[in-house]
């Protein structure tokens, strides 16, 4: 379901519904009469599906976490705000850029559509930016040739399966987060897909190194081992952008989790 085509289609609706009642319907109208069903349950939406449609199109996006990818900087069920103009200004329903404001760095968490299907909505860490070569052999990240900083800080135990993670923490550009990697799993990169420009990546039973095309974005999910990503399904193209996710907003299971994050 396309819910911005969907919101879009209401808006246009209701819109030519509140122009009709605006400058036609009520000056024909008795004073004392009452308003038509096609206005009240019409025409009277039409300003705050205009709101909804600004706020959502231009400003920020709800989304909920639907997957452990993220583990542990996102949690399944947890609700996060996107900021949909600090990568640029972008149409809606066509997600076409029109106004040029910033780009992607490392580190970033990034909602995007799915290369694959462009009506998911996925969402991972920026690694590597147009250009970048990036390597991840026996579960350690270089880009460009220089192996990214990474501490041990632990473990973390998962809610749900009861077993426990590596947790360690990268730098990634100017981003610290938290990062987690399985000891007791294989370190190349299983079910490959077919990918456009996959002959930028060379996969070993080690890890893979790619070459990041231009206009396209690498990008991994923090729980490493556990993550769909640029690996296995390839580059983020820049049309497919949606924007910067920067705050949780709820979890109904955990609501200490309400806050920025980065």
């Amino acid at each position: 379901m396309n819910f911005a085509l969907i919101l879009f289609l209401l808006l246009v609706a209701t819109g030519v519904l509140w122009l009709a009642d605006k400058f036609y319907a009520r000056k024909r109208r008795a004073p004392d009469a009452g308003e038509p069903w096609w206005v009240e349950y019409g025409a009277s939406f039409f300003p705050v599906i205009l709101a909804v449609f600004f706020l959502r199109s231009f400003l920020v996006e709800p989304f909920k976490i639907p997957s452990g990818s993220m583990i542990p900087t996102l949690l399944v069920g947890d609700f996060i705000l996107v900021n949909k103009y600090t990568y640029g200004i972008r149409l809606p329903v066509i997600n076409k850029k029109i106004v040029d404001i910033n780009e992607p760095a490392r580190g970033d968490v990034m909602v995007f559509r799915y290369p694959e299907n462009p009506s998911l909505d996925y969402i991972k860490r920026v690694v590597g930016l147009p250009g970048d070569t990036v390597e991840y052999f026996d579960k350690r990240l270089s880009i460009n040739g220089k192996p990214v900083d990474t501490v041990a800080d632990g473990e973390y135990v998962h809610r749900d399966r009861l077993y426990a993670s590596g947790q360690f923490t990268e730098t990634l550009g100017e981003v610290e987060h938290a990062m987690l990697n399985d000891g007791d799993k294989p370190s190349y990169v299983p079910q490959v897909k077919q990918f456009p420009q996959r002959e930028n990546c060379t996969y070993t039973n080690n890890g893979v190194r790619c070459t990041v095309p231009d206009g396209h974005y690498f990008v991994m999910g923090d729980n490493r081992d556990d993550s769909s990503d640029s690996r296995v399904w390839g580059f983020v193209p820049e049309q497919n952008i949606v924007g910067k996710a920067f705050l949780i907003w709820f979890n109904f299971n955990e609501p200490s989790r309400i806050g920025f994050f980065h």
